[in-house]
């Protein structure tokens, strides 16, 4: 299994931060930000990674992930996604080569978690599996509606969510999901998008579900960016206290 971070675009939701640097290296409490979707993959044993970015600040990845060695990573490789705004079928299109024809984990690279998803991984066989998470505010999402825990159907940010289930950033897919991509058209948008995707696998009875368990929240909004960094505060803090404790 090797493992893909979809880091591009231009993050212009957090205009000004991202004036002067990509979203993803944006400091999530200690850590730039793409530290987290990296560490998720490493700690299911995937290690062999592909970083697609893009933006005018795609070189600043290279100095902070360097060749990945510091996270556990046995192989990092970068592919630069040439439109900031594709959608994320785009940009996992680029993915091709580097998974030659294996299945890959994929992540966005501002999905922040601590969540274990190895037993997903080392289950895989084939077609798709999703992680969904109940939430709070669905029209954000992709959001799945599911009937005899089977997901019959994903509608792309609805105004009016026929459920709270939302589509996380992390997904595991055989190698056909390029040809999927192919078969896709852009979105009214003007992105291709990883839900039509998804709604392939499952009119082909090829997708399936796992609840994403523990913490989750992408961190692409100022609102999910403090929200997450609060998170990993409480929980480093909390961890520090506790080794003092037992001092």
């Amino acid at each position: 299994m090797k493992g893909v971070v979809l880091a591009g675009g231009l993050g212009t939701r957090l205009y000004p931060l991202t004036h002067a640097t990509n979203k993803h290296l944006l400091p999530v409490y200690d850590k730039p930000m793409i530290y987290y979707p990296v560490q998720t993959l490493v700690s299911a044993g995937i290690k062999d990674i592909l970083i697609v970015v893009g933006g005018p600040h795609a070189g600043d990845f290279i100095r902070v992930l360097q060749n990945g060695k510091e996270f556990g990573v046995t192989h990092l490789e970068y592919a630069y996604q040439t439109s900031g705004d594709g959608g994320i079928a785009d940009a996992l299109k680029l993915a091709q080569d580097f998974a030659d024809e294996e299945p890959i984990t994929v992540i966005l690279g501002d999905n922040c978690t601590d969540a274990d998803i190895t037993f997903e991984v080392n289950n895989f066989a084939d077609g798709a599996v999703i992680f969904l998470k109940e939430v709070e505010d669905p029209q954000r999402f992709g959001i799945a509606e599911v009937k005899d825990s089977k997901v019959v159907s994903i509608e792309e940010k609805p105004q009016n969510p026929k459920t709270n289930l939302a589509v996380t950033g992390l997904y595991i897919y055989d190698n056909q999901v390029f040809s999927h991509i192919k078969k896709i058209k852009s979105s009214a948008r003007g992105q291709l998008e990883i839900t039509d995707v998804n709604n392939i696998y499952i009119k082909g009875g090829k997708l399936r579900w796992a609840k994403l368990l523990g913490f989750w929240s992408d961190a692409g909004t100022f609102e999910s960016l403090y929200r997450t960094s609060v998170f990993w505060a409480r929980k480093s803090l909390g961890k520090k206290e506790k080794e003092l404790t037992n001092f």
